[in-house]
């Protein structure tokens, strides 16, 4: 497991630098390594102090490889984590190993927040895909605080947010079907997608079956069913890891799913329009074509 410890230097230019250690390989020097606060502000979508010298605070960046662990449940708390690119889990783990996923940041989210009460990590967060993260020393974040009080409420307000999206999710776990929370979960999923820059109507799971199975309260057998069913009806189209959104409205305002008869019939009527729509186009490009 990866543990960090970080603590305040200065670098030959005279910046602030952050000093990491792990106790196990995995800490990549490529890419980007430091960002200034304007850079950290825009990825966290919150106002820039506009008093603050951008180079008089700065941020490292580390890579993880896919797989490891940015922090374990108990360890000593000192950094807040920014996700700058790749997606990751957030879980709990029982005294039998079964874990319970609490999230999955991507880029933009903050996470960590759960070791400041406690000064103590409360929750695990393992690589889905290799990630680059940017490091906010709890110190650095409260000596901002301090002296930029309009950055120190901007950056409550990202913790206010993620709060309101764990809430949200509580209140859907209650509230709908199964059916109902897998598409809930896609819809979340696709907005997250546009929000990043990326297509909202195709995307890959980083996440596998069982982990949007835990983290929505079902079983992995409750999700592939679910998935095949979205597929089977035309809302998405499913392969391997790989979604495709075709009806986003019909996700974000579904309850249940029609019966698997109903399925059926309705599957084999859109192929039937299918296989016209095709020999129709097929017979038109053979027709010659008639001059006005």
């Amino acid at each position: 497991m990866t543990s960090i410890h970080t603590s305040e230097l200065r670098n030959e230019a005279g910046a602030p630098a952050i000093q990491a250690s792990a106790t196990e390989a995995g800490w990549q020097r490529q890419g980007k390594l430091w960002s200034n606060l304007k850079e950290l502000c825009d990825l966290l979508r919150i106002p820039s102090a506009p008093s603050v010298n951008d180079e008089e605070f700065l941020f490292q960046h580390v890579q993880f490889k896919t797989g490891q662990r940015i922090h374990t449940i108990g360890q000593p708390f000192d950094t807040l984590f920014i996700v700058h690119s790749g997606f990751l889990k957030t879980v709990l783990i029982d005294e039998f190993g079964n874990e319970q996923v609490l999230s999955f940041p991507m880029k933009g989210d903050l996470f960590g927040v759960d070791g400041i009460h406690t000064r103590r990590y409360a929750s695990e967060a393992v690589a889905l895909s290799n990630c680059d993260l940017i490091l906010l020393p709890f110190k650095k974040f409260t000596q901002l605080g301090r002296t930029y009080i309009e950055l120190e409420h901007a950056m409550y307000s990202v913790m206010s947010r993620e709060l309101v999206r764990e809430q949200a999710m509580v209140s859907m776990l209650g509230a709908l079907s199964a059916e109902a929370r897998v598409a809930r979960f896609l819809v979340s999923l696709s907005e997250r997608f546009a929000e990043m820059g990326y297509s909202s109507k195709l995307f890959n799971l980083r996440m596998t079956r069982h982990e949007i199975g835990s983290y929505l309260g079902l079983t992995l057998e409750t999700v592939s069913r679910t998935l095949s069913a979205f597929n089977e009806i035309g809302l998405i189209s499913v392969d391997q890891r790989s979604i495709g959104i075709k009806d986003l409205e019909a996700l974000r305002t579904l309850r249940r799913l029609p019966p698997s008869s109903s399925r059926s019939k309705a599957a084999s009527r859109r192929a039937r329009e299918a296989a016209a729509q095709a020999a129709q186009a097929a017979i038109d490009k053979d027709l010659p074509s008639v001059a006005a």
